[in-house]
């Protein structure tokens, strides 16, 4: 059974940074796409990031330029460096991963980190 953890999340000024992590756990896996997400309070959850297994990444457009999408292959690792952090971007962060069993793949949420962004 493939998991996914997130963490990295905390409270943090407005302006400042913070990276989470999206770690997978398991055996015999391989990770292909991954996706975070955020949901806010009363808010429908929203895609922030995209990445590919070849490492290609997409963005929300109004993130671009202060969100950045990375992974470590061998750590079986995604990251999501945010920058120049705003109030409105508390919210709860989750990563799904999409992961490669033999020859099947299986849809992977975390149980999400929170992110608080005090003005």
């Amino acid at each position: 059974q493939v998991q996914v953890v997130e963490s990295g999340g905390g409270l943090v000024q407005a302006g400042g940074s913070l990276r989470l992590s999206c770690a997978a756990s398991g055996s015999g896996f391989s990770i292909n796409a991954v996706d975070w997400y955020r949901q806010a309070p009363g808010k429908q959850r929203e895609l922030v990031a995209h990445t590919t297994s070849g490492g290609s990444t997409n963005y929300a457009d109004s993130l671009k330029g202060r969100f950045t999408i990375s992974r470590d292959n061998a750590k079986n690792t995604v990251y999501l460096q945010m920058n120049s952090l705003k109030p409105e971007d508390t919210a709860v962060y989750y990563c799904n991963a999409l992961v490669r069993v033999g020859v099947y793949d299986y849809s992977r949420w975390g149980q999400g980190t929170q992110v608080t962004v005090s003005s």
